[in-house]
This record gives C-alpha cells, sequence and structure tokens, in this order.
C-alpha cells in the first residue's frame, strides 16, 4: 500500500539534512516534556550549550531580582547592587559558600533552600544530557557522492559505495537500499510508494574498508525500464541505511544517506581506490572516492 500522499512530480526539491527533502509539519500536537529529552540529544553542540548556558543564565537572573525585592536580605552584598545579587545566587545554586555574602533574613533563608535544591537537581540533569550526549553511538560512513549504473556479468547493476572512515570495525554490518517514487493506480490514484531493492550482498561480517553495494536491475527490478530521461525526475529517492555492531563500543550504530534520481549516472563506473603493497599493507586512497569514469557498455 501507499505510505504517503505524493505531490506534484517533476519540481525540483531543495534538500535538507542527509540530502533528504525538507518536510514542514503542519497540525502535529504539541511535544510535552517527555520529549525536552528527546529534543536535546538531537541538538547541535551549540544549540545545546546554548539552551543550557541560557537557562541557567535565567535562573540566577530571577533569583538575584528575588533577593533584590527584600533590600538587605543578603549580607555583605553592596545596597541596591543587582551584580551582588547575581553572584550570591550563582554561588547559592553551585553550593559554592564563599562566605563572604549570607542570607540575613527569612525570606533570604527560604531562597537559598529553594535555590540550593534547584541547584541540585538542575547540576545533575545538565551533567546527565551532557554525557548522553557524548556518548551517544555514531557511525562516521561516507558515502559516495552518485550511484552508477553498469554492467556486471551482463546484467546492467545500480551500485553506489560506502566506506568506514574510522580506524575500526563495524561488525555484521547490513544494507538496506529503498526506492521510493510516485505512483499511479488504476483508478487514477497518485501514491507515494516504497519499493525493497534486492542486494547482490547485503551483510558484511567487518566493515572496516570500502564496501560496493550493488542491486541487479534484473526484470523484477523496480528499476526495470527506468530510462535515464526517467531518473532525472526528482520525484525518484532512494535511501541506503547502513547498520552494525560497532566493535570498540559494543553498540549497535547506524548511517543513512538520500539519494535523488538526478544523482544516478548511467553507463559510469567506480575509480578503483584500492591499492596492495609491501607486507600486505592495503592503501585506501579517499580522494578518488567520488570518482567514476563513463564505460563503453552503457546500461539504462
Amino acid at each position: 500500500m501507499a505510505d504517503s500522499a505524493a505531490g506534484r512530480p517533476g519540481r525540483a526539491r531543495r534538500r535538507g539534512r542527509n540530502g533528504g527533502p525538507i518536510v514542514r509539519r503542519i497540525g502535529v500536537p504539541r511535544e510535552s516534556w517527555r520529549d525536552v529529552y528527546h529534543s536535546l540529544l538531537t541538538r547541535s553542540w551549540g544549540a545545546f550549550f546554548g539552551i543550557v548556558i541560557s537557562l541557567y543564565l535565567a535562573l540566577n537572573l530571577i533569583f538575584a531580582l528575588l533577593y533584590a525585592l527584600q533590600p538587605g536580605s543578603v549580607a555583605g552584598a553592596r545596597p541596591g547592587s543587582a551584580l551582588d545579587d547575581f553572584f550570591f545566587s550563582v554561588e547559592t545554586m553551585a553550593t559554592i559558600g564563599y562566605g563572604v555574602m549570607h542570607p540575613a533574613t527569612l525570606y533570604a533563608h527560604w531562597l537559598v533552600t529553594f535555590e540550593a535544591l534547584l541547584g541540585i537537581l538542575f547540576v545533575p540533569l545538565a551533567t546527565g544530557l551532557i554525557i548522553a550526549k557524548f556518548t551517544l553511538p555514531t557511525a562516521r560512513v561516507l558515502f559516495s557522492r552518485n550511484l552508477v549504473i553498469t554492467p556486471v556479468d551482463g546484467v546492467p547493476t545500480l551500485m553506489f559505495r560506502i566506506a568506514n572512515i574510522r580506524a575500526n570495525q563495524i561488525v555484521e554490518a547490513h544494507v538496506n537500499l529503498t526506492l521510493a517514487r510516485t505512483v499511479t493506480t488504476r483508478e487514477g490514484t497518485r501514491f507515494r510508494r516504497l519499493f525493497d531493492l534486492t542486494l547482490q550482498r547485503h551483510t558484511n561480517p567487518q566493515f572496516a574498508l570500502s564496501w560496493t553495494v550493488m542491486h541487479p536491475i534484473g526484470p523484477e527490478s523496480p528499476c526495470a525500464g527506468l530510462t535515464e530521461a526517467a531518473w532525472r525526475d526528482d520525484d525518484i529517492i532512494i535511501l541506503a541505511v547502513v547498520t552494525g555492531l560497532d566493535a570498540t563500543t559494543s553498540t549497535t550504530v547506524h548511517a543513512r544517506h538520500v539519494y535523488h534520481g538526478a544523482d544516478v549516472l548511467s553507463g559510469h563506473q567506480f575509480e578503483d581506490i584500492l591499492s596492495w603493497h609491501e607486507a600486505g599493507e592495503v592503501h585506501v586512497d579517499y580522494r578518488r572516492f567520488h570518482a567514476t569514469r563513463a564505460v563503453t557498455a552503457a546500461a539504462s
């Protein structure tokens, strides 16, 4: 069945993150507070620290204003000094306690009690988020810029290249390749459909260097019959997903990349990037990773 309604075919689309389409969600229910954790983990480091620092400063500014509501509540602070109230709030929230400034009234003692409790909760939460974000399992997989179609043993084959650019191994790596395109039913309804592309080999016991992923375009392939002009239709999207077990951290990692029909080069093949040297040493030349060349027998 269809996954979603399709938009107008053939229109040029801007690409979002990882090459995928830019999606604008309309009418989605508001996120609850339970989604804050996921939202913070998925933000960039700059945005993450910006939120944490802004929240920290805002909390201290609020407490500085509360201390200022009762003049003389902070002993040792200069009269009317908002800066002293702010720094006293920072020392209280961080439980530093230099001893120069201290609460002088019952009102201030209650504020200090509440702020110290808030500090005990805020600091571990921020620290936990930093640790969780820092230890998120990730894979550094390089995807070739293009896919190529070239004959392999007489069969037109769609292929792309991936490489593990970390100096480790991804154990039991799996690759899934999915073609998404708009189709029209007999009733004239247009739907966005997903087609799984059968790979010549979809697993790799130890993904350490490079891997050329190949899909033979046989009569049963969803790619069969697509001409070079049809591939140029921006409606076609190919999603590549790599999953496996990081041999260093023993955690499951994944990487994905979105290709568009215009990324397919018919009648091309990849340049070789592996070379063997003395003592069995293998060199991988990533400078040629995206390089392709035209072949005499073009496949469509």
